[in-house]
């Protein structure tokens, strides 16, 4: 341990720390700009210097690391001079007029730092040209008239996405963030998760759906979890006046540390789906009004009559909904079939995994951000469950070797060092082939290199999707859990939407069929159905669908019964790696729409029944 002295303060931290988070632990403020505490220390803004004693000059403290009886003052008036007079000159460079900028009014971090040392006004006259604005985006806008040339984008989208689509060109004064080759942002590389955005101190990277939305002391913020895939991202939700303003990645989440990817980000705010607002039966062939008693009277008297029940439910759902909707149709009712609406073949997977594993779960997503090798079976980690993907992209500058095995198309590819397409079905002969190579210690084949990088990485994963899954049978699963072992390899299963894991626990994982069903009860929440649910519940005689949107499926159902999207309702998610997380209800629902959970509640009580929840 290292003990120092900052501003009359005796300070112990550990070797390696820097002044600045040294201030940080003894809650003395020292102010940034280009610092960011999930970013690599850069030193470039000046406006974090202090004074060292025995040092001829001020220090930055984000990149100085601590010494043994090192003795610092941050507020003598050497240090609030020089803080003035960078903020002068950033200030005079570009245009940061508040009252143009579209992002918050004058509560950006620019402005904040000025506040903080008391400045209301520069001494420097304004000497910049006006830079042409970039919104070829359709998501986002650059304006390099407020940038700062911080470079925190550039070092995001390298060091935290592994997209390395952002840059600078020209010099001093000229400098210009750039995307690619100086392209428009939106004929790029951009993969639009956002994280430029997020982590901008200025108005240089706009968000345009939250652009004039008022200033960030006036939104009220909620904790939530990512509901598009079972990666499970913590994300902080932004309102105002009872409506979504914003998305951002949660900076403090133990797993996703501030990323999201588009679908995570953008995907909700730019929903224009319509909402169901009352429940509707089907009279004389067509769907009308009524009140939510006459409608859960008609279904109780349907279900009561039918002897083959499916009830299906959406995996988007929080926990608590998975329950009770097992409880009521499976414990209950005793229905034909009660199952997820997604494919079950990667979820029986998954928990036959689990079992030879010996374990609940498999390993953590976390093993994903330190591997040095990683083999993919039938995981697209760019199309789905991207923020995977970011912890693999961002390594491989550094030497993590990508192998990629699939039988479709897959996008992530483009960065394998290996790429081998194989035949659907042909997944077990390649686990076996992979085996004998193992054993055989052979290097001269293409499954003999991949399984010699596996073999001399200290921290090998082996990540399997949702198409290696589906053709996946018990042979297969057993050398791909012998491979795993051989190779002390982590085994992480990617597939599903955010509640995959817990119906898997909750048993629902048996395979759709609708033969011979004479009614289906469908838990869709805010899940936009596939054509073929759509397809296949036209067979059914008598259908009934709990759901936030309308669609095809709820304009053909027997009865409609509205109820919350994702940020009306409060729940627990189960991630991947059996994570349980807690999501914060962000909206209040319109008048009349239930929650999935209360819906179910009240079919219960029509039914006479009282579920033994989970």
């Amino acid at each position: 341990m290292i003990k120092l002295t900052i501003d009359g303060k005796t300070v112990e931290v550990n070797e390696g720390t820097t002044v600045l988070q040294a201030a940080e632990m003894a809650d003395i403020y020292i102010p940034t700009l280009c610092n960011h505490p999930q970013l690599t220390p850069y030193g470039g803004c000046r406006l974090c210097m202090v004074d060292i004693e025995g040092a001829r000059t001020l220090q930055p403290s984000c990149t100085l690391p601590v010494a043994e009886g090192m003795v610092i003052r941050t507020n003598t008036e050497k240090v609030l001079s020089a803080r003035k007079f960078v903020l002068t000159l950033i200030f005079s460079e570009r245009n940061h007029f508040c009252m143009y900028c579209p992002v918050s009014d004058g509560d950006c971090e620019l402005q904040n730092r000025a506040y903080d040392e008391e400045m209301t006004h520069w001494d420097l006259q304004p000497n910049w040209l006006p830079f042409e604005v970039d919104a070829s985006h359709p998501l986002i806008v650059l304006d390099n008239n407020r940038c700062i040339l911080c470079r925190r984008c550039v070092r995001a989208c390298g060091d935290l996405v592994g997209n390395y689509t952002l840059g600078f060109e020209e010099r001093g004064a000229d400098s210009l963030l750039v995307a690619d080759n100086s392209v428009p942002l939106g004929e790029s590389t951009c993969i639009s998760c956002g994280t430029c955005v997020q982590i901008c101190p200025t108005g240089a990277l706009i968000d345009r759906k939250s652009a004039y939305q008022g200033k960030e002391t006036e939104v009220d913020h909620h904790l939530g979890v990512c509901v598009e895939c079972s990666v499970g991202c913590q994300r902080d939700i932004l309102t105002r006046d009872n409506r979504l303003v914003r998305l951002e990645g949660d900076w403090e989440a133990e797993l996703n540390h501030g990323l999201l990817c588009e679908k995570g980000r953008f995907f909700p705010t730019e929903e224009d789906r319509s909402r169901i607002l009352s429940p509707m039966i089907r009279e004389n062939g067509k769907l009308r009004t009524t009140t939510w008693d006459e409608a859960l009277k008609v279904i109780s008297e349907s279900l009561s009559e039918s002897d083959k029940l499916a009830a299906l439910a959406s995996t988007r759902l929080p926990f608590e909904d998975l329950s009770l909707f097992k409880a009521i149709f499976k414990d209950n009712l005793q229905a034909t079939l009660v199952t997820t609406i997604e494919d079950q073949a990667p979820m029986s997977l998954q928990t036959q995994v689990a079992e030879k594993l010996g374990s609940t779960i498999e390993h953590s997503l976390g093993n994903l951000k330190d591997t040095d090798a990683v083999l993919s079976l039938g995981a697209d980690l760019i199309e789905d469950h991207q923020v995977a993907g970011f912890f693999i992209k961002r390594q491989l500058l550094n030497g993590t070797k990508l192998f990629v095995v699939d039988s479709h198309k897959n996008a992530m590819s483009e960065f394998a060092l290996r790429t081998q397409s194989i035949e659907a079905g042909e997944e077990g002969e390649f686990l076996v082939s992979l085996r004998s190579a193992l054993e055989n210690n052979t290097k001269e084949t293409k499954i003999g290199q991949i399984i010699q990088a596996l073999s001399e990485a200290e921290k090998p994963c082996i990540i399997y999707g949702g198409t290696f899954a589906k053709n996946a049978d018990d042979l297969t699963l057993g050398v791909l859990v012998e491979i795993a072992e051989k190779l002390n390899a982590s085994l992480i299963s990617i597939q599903g939407k955010a509640n995959t894991f817990a119906a898997t626990q909750l048993g629902l994982t048996q395979q759709p069929f609708f033969e011979k069903i004479q009614s289906a009860y469908i838990v869709l929440g805010d899940e936009e159905p596939t054509q073929k649910l759509t397809k296949a519940l036209e067979k059914v005689p008598f259908v009934v669908t709990q759901a936030a949107y309308n669609s095809q499926v709820t304009a053909n159902a027997d009865v409609v019964l509205p109820v919350t999207m994702w940020a009306e309702q409060s729940g627990t998610y189960v991630n991947l790696e059996g994570r349980k997380q807690k999501a914060i209800k962000a909206l209040d629902a319109p008048e009349g729409v239930l929650s999935s959970y209360d819906a179910l509640m009240k079919l219960a009580d029509v039914l006479q029944m009282t579920p033994d929840l989970f």
